[in-house]
């Protein structure tokens, strides 16, 4: 045979020569190379796209179905670049995609358009008929638009060849594989049943953040864990879908085995994200990005987009990208990658929200810095609520005595909460003197009251614990000194004796209690503005509104609340039986008794302690939240309709424009400056406009109103105004959805399966919405499936 056929160079498992290595087989190869494809990172671009020749035979098949269920690369809200092209500057029209919008798709890349059909299935049309252009190189010639028609060409072209052969892929009721497994309509139903149950198990799971199979959720095991166990129970339940689940199904087609759990769980999270990118519809989005290590030690990067949909504000979370390296560069690639597999644009950003990390918020090689090279418009702004935490943690950094104090609370959580014995103490103490006071009449009983507290460790990370933890040490306080002194009469470990003694010295001590009350009193001021910055619809200006309050808060406390606190301070101390002090004595420093200081206590604590921390934190506000006197956000609060829109200034509406270039042309700010007096004169004019709180009920209102259609361009700055992020909240709740799904026992979750179930997990409400009928369209378009639905 040798002499009459000669065996291809191309082919895998060959060599150059043609010959297979020595010592491999073909039949064990063959998974291997099969298994060498992930079909769920094929590159979307159509310019980084390799042949489908050059893929395994077994596969191609596959990966066509999987381009088809995508659709083209058409990324409709990109700003396309212009070019001259004879002396004219020419780009690529969006347009196009609505007239040939089954094949044709464009390359951000290269700036070139490219046939979906005529790729998939070039190995297999014949002659190409001079669609090299539309496969290879890239149609870049803007200026002749009757190429387009010319590729389509006559109706046995290689073109039309092609989009044929697609539909017969996608057509599989009409496969071999199905002609040769022929099915009545008792088993097609039969099969829909074990379909959809397997659906219901998945939906429940998915939604509760559950495990599929167990503590192993890697590839190949098949532990019977909840998801079988659900399946029972539907069998159970209802006893047409019993006898057809489990019962007359063949061993191998039960819709149980864990590819069909993965591919179900794969459906139910593509379905969730096309509803969320539909809702987005090529607008104007921002970008919030952070980074967290899972359970493995692999780092996870969390991407929402917070964009404006009917006037409302939403946050939705779009997937968890696995990035080796945490550099920028790698970071904005991975971004890349998830937009165009998406159809979203880089040029639609409108905002980014990080934390204060260097690789996102660098100067030169920052994530934000890179993405403003591409787009100006994408400003940025560093998550408040992390601001806000960064504040306190400041001013414990830079004062002894307050830094002092937090030591000594991390020390006490270390004592008090080293023992579940030691926390049923504290809980049990404090249970008795409840009793105690509801006895004596000093406690008012009723629904909510009274309830059983328990001290919780403050972290840096997690915001608002420090005042939560500094509000039980105050209503705790007697329960965890009682604590403190059965460790230093019963422990038997010398270290812990002494370390309680010093514990209980200090919390017996005047100083303790003064900065207990003073910072209890600094963080539950900052307490409201945190909460208000965590809500997902809270927009910048309120934002900023906000955080103004609470700086003056702040500074009005400073000037007349040292008397107010130090009567507090004298109260707590007399109930606890505390040592106070003098104030009109003179001071001595408990460093050098012998050296007289010739200051009151008062003067001390008034001036050298209170005002002294209450200026470095005003100070420190002012240099964190930089953003607040930006000329942008000035300009915003135009925009506000407070106070019948109190503060709204047609000038510097119009200088807000200047701001998004991309958005506004000339044109349509003269049409603006002629819109605004019109616009400010209906609003001021109608009650429902009156009494709005923020620019998010502002936006709720246009649209209810249908005034959106009237004042288009007033419309638009709103949702410029909207979609500036806040803060990275949301982001947080999804990496605690992270570490619900990937836990200790479920380590092994690989990386597609995991992302699938978070997205789930996080977008619940999105999830309800999904029908059991989508997800198993979409599962039947997958794979060549021997069953049919009917």
């Amino acid at each position: 045979m040798e002499r009459f056929l000669k065996r291809k160079a191309s082919t895998p498992d060959c060599n150059n020569n043609g010959e297979r290595p020595s010592g491999s087989n073909l039949r064990n190869d063959l998974p291997s190379m099969i298994s060498e494809v992930d079909l769920n990172n094929l590159p979307s671009d159509p310019s980084e796209r390799k042949s489908i020749s050059q893929y395994h035979p077994n596969q191609k098949d596959e990966i066509r179905r999987k381009y088809l269920i995508k659709g083209p690369c058409q990324p409709r809200g990109h700003d396309f670049p212009r070019r001259i092209i004879g002396n004219k500057a020419r780009r690529f029209n969006p347009a196009w995609f609505d007239q040939y919008g089954n094949w044709l798709e464009y390359s951000l890349k290269a700036d070139k358009a490219f046939c979906l059909c005529c790729y998939l299935f070039r190995d297999q049309c014949g002659g190409q008929g001079g669609s090299d252009a539309f496969l290879t190189e890239g149609f870049s010639s803007w200026n002749k638009t009757e190429r387009l028609t010319t590729h389509v060409g006559h109706i046995n072209s290689f073109h039309n060849r092609a989009v044929k052969k697609c539909e017969d892929l996608m057509r599989q009721d009409q496969s071999i594989a199905v002609a040769f497994h022929k099915q009545s309509d008792i088993q097609k139903n039969e099969y829909r049943i074990r379909l959809n149950a397997s659906v219901d198990a998945a939906r429940f799971l998915l939604n509760g953040a559950l495990p599929f199979r167990g503590h192993d959720e890697s590839e190949t095991s098949f532990h019977r864990g909840n998801f079988l166990e659900l399946i029972k129970l539907i069998r159970d339940q209802n006893e047409v879908v019993g006898k057809v689940t489990l019962g007359n199904a063949p061993g191998n087609n039960q819709m149980v085995a864990p590819s069909i759990q993965k591919d179900v769980v794969h459906c139910f999270a593509q379905e969730v994200l096309k509803y969320i990118f539909q809702e987005i519809n090529d607008d104007v989005f921002s970008l919030l990005v952070d980074e967290s290590s899972d359970i493995s030690k692999k780092e996870q990067m969390a991407v929402v987009l917070r964009y404006v949909t009917r006037g409302i504000v939403k946050e939705r979370f779009v997937g968890l990208v696995h990035v080796k390296d945490t550099n920028a560069l790698s970071l904005k690639s991975a971004i890349e990658f998830l937009f165009v597999e998406h159809d979203l644009s880089l040029k639609k950003i409108r905002g980014q929200g990080y934390d204060g990390s260097s690789n996102m918020r660098g100067k030169f090689n920052g994530l934000k810095t890179l993405i403003l090279r591409e787009n100006s418009s994408a400003y940025y702004v560093h998550c408040f609520a992390h601001q806000l935490q960064l504040v306190v943690v400041a001013v414990a950094h830079k004062h002894i005595e307050v830094g002092k104090f937090f030591d000594m609370i991390a020390s006490l959580m270390n004592v008090v909460c080293a023992s579940c014995k030691r926390s049923d103490m504290v809980r049990e103490s404090q249970k008795e003197k409840v009793h105690e006071a509801i006895g004596s009449g000093e406690t008012e009983t009723g629904s909510g009251l009274n309830q059983e507290l328990s001290l919780g460790r403050p972290g840096d990370t997690r915001w608002g614990s420090h005042y939560k933890t500094l509000k039980r040490l105050v209503d705790l306080f007697p329960s965890v000194i009682e604590v403190l002194q059965y460790v230093e009469d019963v422990c038997e470990n010398p270290y812990s004796q002494r370390q309680a003694n010093g514990l209980h010295i200090y919390f017996q001590s005047f100083d303790s209690v003064f900065y207990l009350h003073l910072m209890l009193h600094i963080l539950g001021v900052t307490e409201s503005l945190s909460q208000a910055l965590q809500k997902k619809d809270q927009d910048i200006f309120n934002a900023v509104s906000l955080v103004k309050s609470t700086k003056r808060q702040l500074q009005q406390f400073r000037v007349d609340g040292f008397c107010r606190l130090l009567e507090k301070i004298s109260s707590f101390c007399e109930k606890h039986d505390i040592e106070t002090v003098n104030m009109e004595e003179i001071y001595v420093n408990p460093k050098n008794r012998r050296h007289k200081t010739n200051i009151t206590y008062r003067h001390y604590y008034e001036y050298e302690c209170f005002n002294t921390i209450m200026d470095m934190q005003i100070q420190e506000f002012g240099d964190r939240f930089d953003e607040v006197s930006s000329e942008l956000l000035t300009c915003m609060a135009a925009l506000s309709p407070h106070y019948s829109f109190c503060d709204f200034d047609p000038s510097k509406l119009l200088r807000l424009t200047e701001f998004y270039p991309d958005d506004f042309s000339d044109d349509e700010r003269t049409t603006l400056e002629h819109q605004l007096p019109l616009y400010i004169d209906n609003v001021q004019h109608d009650e429902l406009f009156a009494n709005l709180k923020g620019m998010s009920e502002l936006g709720r209102v246009m649209i209810e109103t249908r005034k959106h259609l009237v004042f288009p361009l007033v419309y638009r700055l709103l949702k410029l105004a909207l979609v500036l992020p806040v803060a990275t909240a949301t982001v947080e709740r999804c990496f605690s959805a992270m570490k619900l799904v990937k836990s200790t026992l479920r380590n092994r979750i690989c990386d597609d399966f995991l992302n699938a179930c978070v997205i789930c997990a996080v977008e619940k409400e999105v999830l309800a919405k999904v029908t059991n009928q989508d997800v198993m369209t979409r599962f039947q378009m997958m794979k060549t499936r021997r069953n049919q639905l009917m």
